[in-house]
């Protein structure tokens, strides 16, 4: 089985992206296990930040890696917090206080159409030149209070309407299979297959 690192030490992102990734031979290993700091991510963009993270992470390990840079996006604010969405409510980083800002930011708003956003960088090599990129786009909404204990994020508040349910109440097998993160994974796969590690 081939190992590649993974650019995170989100433990619900690595979660996530090992299920996705076992049944096409890949074993994701933590950058974590190596030590390796975590990567600015001064980046106005998703994919710059990947790229940044996956390169960091191929630098310090001399692995193959694979990074995301994923967040929520929401009409009525602009797109916000997008890039800044681990960060939203201040540091250190808290996904309690994120929700409790953004929840307070659309108080009085009645547009609440959001999507999650993830792009996906594996590099072979720190300077690899054509490093494989796949993007997954997750609509919903946000809701008006939280629902749900499992995922992570802003998960609780992610509403589907197809689903009515948010994406913290969704089994883990069906958010892997519709996710934003599931659809960048499941492109990069087929990238994967046409240029294999």
């Amino acid at each position: 089985m081939k190992q590649i690192v993974i650019a995170s030490n989100n433990a619900g992102k690595i979660r996530e992206i090992a299920a996705i990734l076992a049944p096409f031979g890949v074993e994701p290993v933590p950058q974590s296990q190596f030590n390796v700091p975590e990567a600015e991510e001064p980046y106005p963009t998703f994919v710059e930040n990947a790229l940044t993270k996956a390169r960091n992470a191929a630098r310090h390990t001399g692995m193959a890696a694979l990074a995301d840079d994923s967040g929520i996006c929401v009409e009525a604010l602009g797109g916000a917090p997008g890039v800044l969405s681990a960060r939203y409510g201040g540091e250190p980083k808290s996904d309690e206080r994120n929700n409790q800002k953004l929840v307070a930011a659309l108080a009085s708003e009645k547009n609440r159409r959001a999507y999650y956003y993830a792009a996906l960088v594996l590099v072979r090599h720190e300077n690899d030149p054509q490093p494989l990129i796949a993007e997954g786009v997750w609509h919903g909404e946000v809701a008006l209070s939280a629902r749900g204990a499992g995922g992570f994020g802003y998960d609780p508040y992610f509403f589907l309407p197809a689903q009515g349910l948010t994406a913290a109440e969704l089994a883990p097998e069906l958010k892997n299979k519709i996710s934003h993160r599931a659809l960048a994974l499941q492109r990069l796969a087929l990238l994967l297959g046409e240029q294999p590690l």
